[in-house]
């Protein structure tokens, strides 16, 4: 893998919406992706080391008794709190993203023709907020 490459774990029970998010990334040149139906086989997958995360908000589609997108979005959490969690759904309800919210999501995006460009707009901010962390860790270290 190449080292410049964001890794990115795409979480959807919608196998034709999976496909084309995932379609849309790999267009993008600087994208390592791996794709999951469940949150189980998320979760099993962490030590992978994800960039990104965007998770599900669901996640019944494939199995009703599989866990949902927020119990998912709690064990990443648990495990690996550094990961930034963007939730996605096609709910267009304010509760809904406060729920997200309150269970540590980065960010929470609506499924419609413009969720590509947020969700990239939001890694980008997530990646440079990240740099620039580093960067001040860095200098204060050396003050």
């Amino acid at each position: 893998m190449n080292k410049n490459k964001i890794k990115l774990f795409l979480v959807d029970d919608d196998a034709v919406f999976l496909k084309l998010l995932q379609i849309e990334f790999m267009e993008q040149a600087d994208f390592d992706i791996e794709t999951f139906a469940t949150g189980e086989l998320c979760l099993k997958s962490l030590s992978h080391r994800p960039d990104v995360i965007i998770l599900d908000y669901y996640l019944d589609g494939v199995d009703r008794d599989a866990i949902n997108g927020i119990d998912t979005l709690d064990e990443i959490n648990a495990l690996l709190p550094d990961i930034p969690v963007i939730m996605l759904s096609a709910q267009d309800k304010i509760d809904v993203a406060i729920n997200c919210m309150h269970h540590k999501a980065t960010d929470y995006v609506v499924k419609s023709e413009t969720a590509f460009l947020r969700l990239k707009k939001i890694i980008t901010t997530i990646l440079a907020t990240q740099k620039l962390e580093k960067q001040l860790t860095w200098y204060m270290d050396r003050m």
